[in-house]
């Protein structure tokens, strides 16, 4: 599917078997989260503008790139907290823009509840990050708000998603890159990715009971 890129890699995919276990317990659960989510940003990043400075090393001066983009991370709360590291060693100078949603459980719909941007969100790129793109509903709807702001370079990166929700994004959001560590089967009848990896909100933060 144009503009969506599944990232296959040995690491990746030895690391998505453990992440997918219900035995792996939280702290590795949260590991893995974060290994995997490097892996997509650096796929994610690889366009980024570049521009050419001049230093000085112990033997000489030479020029070498720096980053000529400003970048914007924009976590989907909660289960995306626990992407964020990964973020921030790969670009310590990333902003980010908080956007929250909860899913009604009978309607499966994407509830926007909360957003907090930087002012100057309209200059920078918009890196969208949320473990889970199931329904496609909750991006639909991020996306939607970071287009009502003025921003116009997003990309997306998810861990999973299911055929369904990406045809159902891509129906909105042609322009919009999606960068995904599988794309599994099928969702149940309440919503969840077939086979997935149950709740990552719940696995990253420990609150199964």
């Amino acid at each position: 599917m144009k503009n969506v890129f599944c990232i296959t890699h040995p690491l990746i995919e030895h690391k998505l078997g453990l992440l997918r276990d219900k035995h792996t317990k939280p702290f590795q659960f949260r590991m893995l989260i974060d290994e995997i989510s490097t892996f997509l940003l650096f796929e994610a990043t690889k366009d980024l503008n570049l521009k050419e400075i001049q230093i000085q090393t112990p033997v000489s001066s030479t020029i070498v790139k720096k980053l000529d983009e400003k970048i914007m991370i924009c976590p989907i709360l909660r289960a995306a907290l626990g992407m964020l590291d990964s973020v921030f060693r790969l670009i310590p100078d990333a902003s980010v823009g908080f956007l929250g949603f909860a899913r009604n459980e009978e309607t499966l719909e994407a509830n926007f509840y909360f957003e907090k941007i930087p002012q100057d969100a309209i200059n920078r790129t918009a890196i969208v990050i949320d473990p889970m793109f199931a329904t496609g509903g909750t991006a639909i709807e991020a996306c939607n708000f970071l287009k009502s702001k003025g921003i116009k370079k997003i990309k997306f990166i998810s861990i999973l998603a299911t055929p369904q929700g990406i045809e159902n994004f891509k129906k909105v959001h042609k322009d919009i890159e999606i960068y995904v560590a599988a794309i599994d089967e099928e969702l149940n009848e309440k919503g969840y990715i077939v086979p997935g990896l149950g709740d990552a909100g719940d696995r990253v933060f420990n609150t199964l009971g």
